[in-house]
């Protein structure tokens, strides 16, 4: 198996292919994540539930697959996405069964390693009568006081995304109430996948992956009689690579979310390496005052430093500084800058020596908006080269407080606690592996900068 690309401290499948996450749930002490999981290809195939735990949310560890297709059963071609709640004490996973899309439960052990699938599955068998629907896939489910709450991403035929939102007393006898939301306009997609719905900070928020755009997306409103109202929409992660997120509630109330970050390079590539697909590091959810998505890295993630690397401070006047002693391929960045006059402000990482591959980090002032630039990532051709960017507005005090954490094939940055981007880039030559700040057009300080190196997430 290739492992040159192969994220270290970013959870990967044991070998082969991986994506959705499924199931989360933090289940007596432990955290659990469960994944879509073709175990027999890197280059995607009939569709299992993958299973990993932790105790911290940084260190994970392999368990046995939970769920498998059962011949002649529901879900024979597959156990598509969907979700794990807490009834009573028993943990109940929700899952779509393919060819067709039905909803099926499944009961679990303890541990969670062992699952008892319901003998009369499917729970809800076919989609409403009188919707012509084009998806009816991933449920996500939740307790309100009167009841059970679930709702399944689909799509109108000829137009938008929309959500089907279904009750029920006992998780097994569902009664179909009506959408929860259609989408208004083909900026949002066509067809909504695995949907999130929770409360966070006074408002509802909604998170989807829409088709045919290739992202995942928020909306953020009121919740009444059962029905959404969004204010405001934007990106969950404007980076390129994440998708299908999924949230849970732990134990101290948060609302945390993981995502499938997909393979931005051809399928010849990671089929010959033998892997695909990782996960992106926990993230803490919160809405700002005007209803948008803020993201942060849940902090038990830095339980996987291993030592600083560099420390740093400097006034850059249209400059870019080299920090030798940060050179490293597996490394978290905090850089803190005063944007002055600068036109554009940052980090560059993964970087050969004489910048010919080089990731880009930056600012910029004029347009008020965070970039990753990766036209200069990698000398291969197929892989994905593109600049990628989500509005960023900085505080009066004009600090810029970036966290990118560089992982191999991933450079994951997190912005003022605000902005999220997460890239997948693949570097050809063994020394781009270079870290370096920058000021064009102007000057800026550097008022702090650490560099860590990062072990690894399973042992």
């Amino acid at each position: 198996m290739d492992i040159r690309h192969r994220p270290a401290y970013h959870f990967c499948p044991p070998r082969n292919w991986l994506n959705d996450p499924n199931g989360m749930i933090h289940w007596k002490g432990t955290y659990h994540l469960f994944y879509q999981y073709a175990p027999f290809s890197a280059v995607n195939g009939v569709k299992y539930w993958g299973h990993a735990a932790s105790r911290d949310l940084a260190h994970w560890e392999h368990r046995p697959i939970a769920l498998s297709p059962t011949p002649g059963g529901p879900d024979r071609d597959g156990i598509w996405s969907g979700c794990t709640v807490d009834w009573d004490g028993l943990p109940i996973a929700f899952y779509t069964g393919v060819f067709p899309e039905q909803q099926c439960i499944a009961v679990g052990d303890d541990t969670l390693n062992t699952w008892i699938k319901y003998s009369a599955n499917p729970v809800i068998g076919a989609p409403p009568e009188g919707l012509a629907v084009t998806g009816f896939r991933d449920p996500c489910v939740w307790r309100e006081q009167d009841a059970w709450y679930l709702v399944l991403g689909s799509g109108i035929e000829g137009g938008n995304g929309m959500i089907l939102l279904y009750r029920s007393e006992d998780l097994l006898h569902w009664e179909y109430l009506h959408p929860l939301y259609v989408g208004e306009s083909v900026e949002t997609g066509r067809i909504f996948e695995c949907p999130n719905f929770f409360a966070v900070d006074g408002r509802h928020v909604l998170i989807t992956s829409p088709i045919p755009l290739s992202r995942a997306i928020y909306f953020s409103g009121d919740y009444r009689e059962h029905r959404f109202t969004p204010g405001r929409w934007g990106e969950v992660d404007a980076g390129g690579a994440l998708y299908a997120p999924q949230y849970m509630i732990d134990a101290q109330g948060r609302r945390l979310l993981i995502g499938w970050l997909w393979e931005e390079r051809p399928a010849e590539a990671y089929g010959a390496a033998g892997w695909s697909g990782a996960m992106s590091l926990p993230r803490v959810l919160s809405l700002d005052s005007e209803g948008r998505l803020c993201t942060a890295v849940a902090p038990e993630v830095n339980a996987l430093r291993e030592g600083v690397l560099c420390q740093a401070s400097a006034t850059l006047d249209d400059a870019i500084l080299p920090l030798p002693a940060a050179a490293c391929d597996q490394s978290e960045i905090h850089a803190r800058f005063r944007v002055e006059g600068a036109q554009q402000v940052g980090v560059e990482v993964l970087r050969s020596p004489d910048g010919a591959e080089v990731t880009r980090v930056a600012y910029d002032v004029a347009t008020g908006r965070l970039l990753c630039d990766r036209t200069h990532a990698s000398l291969n051709p197929e892989t994905h080269r593109d600049v990628r960017s989500d509005t960023l507005t900085l505080g009066d005090d004009g600090l810029l407080d970036l966290r990118i954490y560089v992982d191999r094939s991933i450079v994951e940055t997190f912005a003022n606690e605000r902005v999220a981007l997460t890239s997948r880039v693949y570097p050809e030559r063994g020394d781009s592996t270079g870290v370096a700040v920058f000021a064009n057009g102007g000057k800026a300080s550097l008022v702090e900068l650490t560099v860590w190196r990062m072990g690894v997430c399973c042992p």
